[in-house]
């Protein structure tokens, strides 16, 4: 949603608080920047997908590159949020539905038969287009994965990390003295910032966004924005959108997809000012939608 359109709306919303710094034990594993620079974080090649009789993705095959944000960009029903739910296998647990091809993470097939699916879902975080925090506390909604995946020994650990994520997500400070409070009364924006500190609170390395703003009003979607940007610098993120100005604004590379096949891919300033194929062209500059 671009604010400009919103001349009532304040050109420039206040910043969020800077990153703090992050305990040690807290942080996702570093690499190397020779690494980092030269190999894809994760890797889709030839992958399909069908639901029963209908195929939904046909030979889709994608680099995902380290640290930057991608952005799967394309009408709806193209196969978007459908590739982004392979990458957690969250399509296991529709019954009718069929992958093949091969998508790996770090060089390691993630649909081979030794890898624990839970495992993977801690290191691929997923934040889903409505807010959605648990029944639960502020608290809860952050610790809850810290707790079940053994992250941290005592209360007081537990306790800094909470905070730590709610700092990241530039919550902590409107919400320290009400940490108690369902995470549900907060408003659209802030739940999302809350199911963005849940999502990073087991320290995952990638992180899916499912339309991450489309629920929310111009300001929301500013900070959330802004506080993707910033966290790149430690987790890779792949994001859905129908915003061609926040694919745009917020991403490093975008991919286009019509029909269950992926068109065209590139660093986001090429596809949106010089792309390849006139598909995208016409997607891109409002020809088709």
């Amino acid at each position: 949603m671009d604010i400009s359109a919103h001349p009532e709306m304040p050109a420039t919303p206040a910043p969020i608080p800077a990153l703090v710094a992050v305990p040690p034990q807290f942080m996702a594993p570093e690499r190397h920047p020779t690494e980092v620079a030269s190999k894809p974080k994760m890797t889709v090649e030839n992958v399909n997908v069908s639901y029963g009789d209908t195929q939904a993705l046909f030979d889709v095959s994608l680099d995902i590159a380290p640290h930057q944000v991608t952005s799967l960009i394309g009408p709806s029903g193209c196969g978007k949020s459908t590739l982004l739910r392979c990458l957690n296998r969250m399509n296991d647990t529709i019954p009718q539905c069929r992958v093949s091809g091969r998508i790996t993470m770090d060089g390691r097939d993630i649909y081979h038969r030794d890898v624990d699916v839970v495992e993977l879902r801690a290191r691929v975080g997923m934040v889903f287009q409505k807010p959605n925090p648990f029944p639960k506390s502020i608290y809860e909604n952050v610790a809850y994965g810290p707790r079940i995946h053994g992250m941290t020994r005592n209360r007081g650990e537990l306790d800094a990390l909470v905070e730590t994520v709610l700092r990241r997500v530039g919550l902590y400070d409107e919400v320290h003295d009400r940490l108690d409070l369902a995470g549900t009364a907060l408003s659209g924006g802030q739940q999302q910032r809350l199911c963005i500190a849940r999502a990073i609170a087991t320290r995952p390395e990638i992180l899916l966004m499912d339309e991450p703003c489309s629920a929310l009003d111009p300001i929301a979607t500013a900070i959330i924005e802004d506080l993707i940007g910033q966290l790149r610098e430690t987790f890779t993120i792949v994001m859905v959108t129908h915003s061609m100005q926040q694919a745009a604004r917020i991403s490093q590379r975008t991919a286009f997809f019509h029909l269950g096949r992926l068109v065209e891919q590139g660093p986001t300033g090429e596809i949106f000012t010089n792309p390849a194929n006139p598909r995208t062209k016409d997607y891109v500059t409002g020809r088709t939608g």
